[in-house]
């Protein structure tokens, strides 16, 4: 069973990614009231460009390949797949592919559909060997004509096995977040553009494909809107904690992060659920969301709300019960932050994070 723990407060966020290095420095650690300072050294950073040979732009969606990753495919362990939701003339809703990052090699080409996809943020790689891939296609850029769209299975060597586009739950996949519950079993969490809810599929996964089981709505009543920048402004990230059953919504509109209780079993809409992180010195339209190793929530910032020139592009970090901890600007534009996903494991992690006005992928490697 993978699943998210939250553990012990510890900020994580200590440099920018503009510098493109992680400078000595201070880690501040609290606990409780108190504080305490600890030194830590040089972490390397990363940055790798996203785009492939076909020119596709605007990488939203991150993925780390897991440690139970079957052998066989293109794809490994370690490996970070990044989806791209622009075509070369930077349409939005018009990318077509999936870029893998390896750990110690060049990039190289993971999957590339059929013209006019518009693959999300909504990205995800299972145990059993499959990867899942919202698209949220339009026919010219723009939220006039954006389309419903679909979830893409594909198998580990990128070829597509199944698409799930006869379902009224998925309108306008936009994030995703997964919990693997041993066994071939998977919830999938989607957040929705158009309609402003949170589907859950509850589905069984094999190394040939997964088989959707039951479908809910179990959130609705999120601001959303289509924006001629960003293209629609609505609820995106997505962090599920499987022992306590929370899962955690970032809502860009809203400019707040919202907790579902019970989002894993409920089998009715719970509304919103509760503000959890409400932040108007902080947050500037929350995106996508990811847990960090020390239990804190990394949400990147659209810009499309609440803007503050002062403050560009920012990852933000704080606790799931509202506090703020530490924010670091990813690029000294306005909404180049987007997709962003974790890998704790072992004696290091990896935030792994996309600029997609640079159309990279910034890598950083954090001490635990």
């Amino acid at each position: 069973m993978r699943v998210q723990v939250l553990g012990v407060r510890r900020s994580i966020l200590c440099a920018t990614a503009l510098a493109m290095l992680w400078p000595a420095g201070l880690l501040r650690a609290e606990d409780g009231d108190s504080v305490r300072q600890q030194a830590f050294l040089p972490s390397p950073v990363r940055s790798v460009s996203t785009i492939p040979a076909n020119g596709d732009v605007n990488p939203y969606g991150v993925a780390f390949v897991p440690p139970q990753f079957p052998a066989g495919g293109t794809i490994h362990p370690g490996d970070i797949l990044i989806s791209n939701f622009n075509n070369s003339n930077n349409l939005q809703g018009t990318g077509t592919t999936i870029t893998t990052v390896p750990a110690s090699a060049s990039t190289s080409l993971f999957f590339q559909g059929q013209a006019g996809l518009g693959l999300s943020t909504a990205l995800a790689v299972l145990d059993e060997g499959l990867v899942l891939v919202g698209n949220f296609p339009t026919t010219d850029g723009s939220c006039a004509t954006a389309q419903a769209g679909s979830l893409l299975v594909l198998d580990s060597k990128g070829n597509l096995l199944s698409t799930l586009d006869k379902t009224a739950t998925i309108d306008g996949p936009w994030d995703m977040t997964v919990s693997e519950r041993g066994g071939g079993n998977v919830q999938i969490f989607i957040t929705n553009a158009l309609s402003g809810t949170v589907a859950r599929l509850d589905a069984k996964a094999t190394a040939s494909g997964l088989t959707v089981q039951k479908e809910t709505q179990i959130a609705s009543g999120y601001m959303h809107r289509c924006d001629p920048t960003a293209l629609v402004v609505a609820p995106t990230g997505l962090v599920y904690d499987a022992f306590r059953d929370v899962l955690y919504v970032a809502s860009t509109e809203d400019n707040a992060v919202f907790a579902l209780h019970h989002a894993g079993r409920t089998d009715h809409d719970l509304g919103t659920g509760s503000v959890i992180y409400r932040d108007d010195r902080h947050l500037h339209g929350p995106n996508a969301m990811a847990l960090a190793p020390n239990g804190d929530l990394l949400a990147s910032q659209s810009d499309a709300i609440n803007p503050d020139a002062n403050q560009p592009s920012e990852i933000v970090e704080f606790t799931t019960s509202g506090r703020f901890v530490k924010e670091i600007s990813m690029d000294p534009q306005q909404g180049a932050a987007f997709g962003l996903a974790v890998e704790a494991g072992g004696r290091t992690a990896r935030l792994a994070a996309v600029d997609d006005a640079a159309n990279t992928l910034v890598i950083w490697t954090l001490p635990r």
